[in-house]
């Protein structure tokens, strides 16, 4: 089988996005498993290839098809919508909030006709979006936006543990009145579903609980009574392969031991603290429910040392590498559902 074509839409312009992309192209280990592309400006990468004193050759091309995939080149869909004139590394733009949504879009374009077999995503910048008047907080309800879908999830992997996450973007308050056993409930059967897509249907889920103790009999509160133990009870009487609650200081623990193989986080920090403390270079965000396959650094643009060449590539080359490693089980799903 030929290696998966995946497509690296470069980020905003004016943080470490460029650099760590052409960090990650000159890295043998990118195209022992896939067929590397750029979606981007070429103006900028060559600025990126200057800092990082890397002499790489462009190949710029329409269409995917028309790539070289080798190493030594990066080749390069570019769509030529910057002025490097009146770029401003190291802050929030306008024009960067902009270039950088083109760049998602033309990948979606081309992931959606199948045209690349997955999207490994760069970061950006939430005030450079606010700034061009996108409408959107980040990469999840941008894709969500283009693709036509509700409610993606989100999954974290690091040194083979998946993390799920109930709630994302919502302040704690929220999150804590968001965990309803409805909501328990879809999320089990979702985030299996998904786990399916990537070709894990082997092991146990695990929700974590929300409370100190996963509530402790309900000494302190009673979401884990109320909410989410009669969603796993449901879920387990329609054949789930489910637990919990787990107490939320120990599942990620046994997670990372192999005795679960994936936990339903209930909010954004506590898989991210779990995740992030093991390995920061290395979880990688992996949307689920698009048509499409996409992995992401978990990190940001860090303005602090864009424009310095300093910025490390471990995390880009992952999300590159594990968007590989998965897409051959995606699209196996979905001609199966199909």
């Amino acid at each position: 089988m030929a290696k998966p074509i995946i497509g690296v839409p470069l980020g905003d312009p004016a943080g470490i996005g460029p650099e760590i992309v052409v960090k990650s192209f000159a890295d043998p280990s990118v195209y022992e498993v896939c067929r590397p592309l750029v979606v981007g400006d070429r103006k900028v990468l060559e600025h990126a290839l200057r800092l990082c004193r890397l002499p790489l050759p462009l190949h710029p091309i329409e269409h995917p098809r028309e790539g070289e995939y080798r190493p030594g080149v990066i080749d390069l869909v570019d769509l030529n919508n910057l002025e490097l004139s009146s770029l401003r590394i190291g802050e929030p733009q306008a024009l960067c909030g902009k270039a950088a949504y083109q760049y998602i879009a033309r990948a979606v374009r081309f992931a959606m006709d199948r045209a690349i077999d997955a999207i490994a995503t760069t970061p950006i910048n939430k005030e450079s979006l606010r700034a061009a008047r996108v409408p959107h907080i980040g990469h999840t309800e941008i894709l969500a936006e283009l693709a036509g879908v509700r409610d993606p999830l989100t999954m974290f992997e690091v040194r083979g543990m998946r993390v799920f996450f109930l709630t994302r973007h919502a302040s704690l308050r929220d999150a804590c009145d968001m965990v309803t056993k409805a909501r328990v409930l879809d999320y089990i059967i979702r985030c299996t579903a998904a786990l399916a897509r990537l070709g894990v249907t082997e092991g146990t889920m695990a929700v974590a609980g929300l409370n100190p103790h996963a509530g402790d009999g309900g000494l302190f509160g009673r979401e884990e009574i109320e909410q989410v133990e009669p969603a796993v009870r449901e879920a387990q009487a329609k054949r789930y392969q489910v637990v919990g609650p787990v107490p939320a200081d120990s599942v990620f623990h046994f997670a990372l031991e192999g005795k679960y193989n994936s936990v339903l986080s209930l909010y954004h920090d506590q898989g991210h603290i779990a995740t992030k403390t093991l390995d920061f270079e290395r979880t990688i965000a992996i949307t689920n429910g698009l048509p499409f396959l996409r992995t992401s650094v978990d990190h940001g643009t860090a303005f602090d040392i864009a424009g310095t060449g300093a910025a490390s590539a471990v995390s880009m080359v992952e999300a590159i590498r594990l968007a590989a490693k998965y897409a051959p089980f995606f699209y196996a799903g979905l001609t199966a559902m199909a």
